[in-house]
């Protein structure tokens, strides 16, 4: 685990179990109880190998809104979320221990966006490939001002600039790299959400396929299929309970 590398996504939703059946026929995932005392959370699994989690959206957040939060390694998450605060964010939840597991907190970027820091207790698997079906693909920022928070999450996580795509009037997409690899990209958005957020893409065998299990489960597709660069197809969706998220895979038809 290097500081700065996603190493895990959570989804915090009104009705866990139904999120549940939908992701898992969606994605292909198998839900499993964590067994974690006190808390009622799930683990979407690709057979031994945990993905991510399932819980219930805590009450305290209103109004309620299904939101999945992407889990950013670091070294010392008390530090870090100091140093955040510090550089114009925010802490949402200080940092806490989870027995067994690690430490973490919630905090956000200075133009809004949520995301975790975590430190775990030992040392994660190995990374899964990044276009293997059920996996998490891609991490991506739709920010206020893409240029302007750049430099935050350069300096924050140690995160260095790949590729731009011009995309015309939508502006530049810039792709980043954590631990020496693409991981994710970054947008300015103003139009589609109130607040900037981060998105996160589920691996699919074919898209086209997806898109159809994602309607025929209760979600909605919001926006796709389109062709990115590398010849992969992606769709941004909303689940049933309306949390967002999309699905990235090739074009079998």
């Amino acid at each position: 685990m290097k500081q700065g590398d996603f190493v895990w996504h959570e989804l915090c939703t009104t009705d866990p179990v139904a999120a549940a059946a939908f992701y898992g026929k969606v994605v292909g995932w198998t839900i499993r109880p964590s067994g974690l005392p006190g808390i009622d959370y799930s683990l979407a699994c690709l057979g031994d190998r945990q993905i991510a989690g399932i819980m219930t959206l805590p009450a305290a957040q209103m109004p309620p809104r299904p939101i999945w939060f992407g889990y950013i390694a670091v070294d010392d998450v008390d530090a870090k979320a100091k140093e955040i605060e510090t550089a114009g964010g925010s802490i949402h939840k200080a940092p806490e221990d989870i027995p067994s597991i690690g430490r973490f907190a919630v905090v956000s970027d200075p133009q809004g966006a949520v995301f975790m820091l975590f430190k775990g207790a030992g040392e994660p698997p190995p990374p899964l490939g990044m276009m293997q079906t059920g996996s998490v693909g891609w991490n991506e920022l739709h920010a206020r001002d893409a240029p302007a928070i750049w430099p935050f999450y350069e300096e924050t996580f140690g995160w260095s600039k790949d590729t731009a795509h011009d995309m015309g009037p939508m502006g530049v997409y810039q792709l980043f790299k954590g631990s020496g690899l693409p991981c994710g990209g970054m947008m300015t958005d103003t139009q589609s959400s109130p607040h900037p957020y981060w998105l996160y893409y589920f691996v699919v065998d074919d898209i086209d396929a997806g898109l159809e299990r994602v309607k025929s489960n209760g979600g909605t597709v919001l926006f796709g299929p389109q062709e990115v660069p590398g010849g992969a197809w992606i769709i941004n969706a909303q689940d049933p309970q309306g949390g967002n998220f999309a699905l990235v895979g090739m074009r079998k038809g």
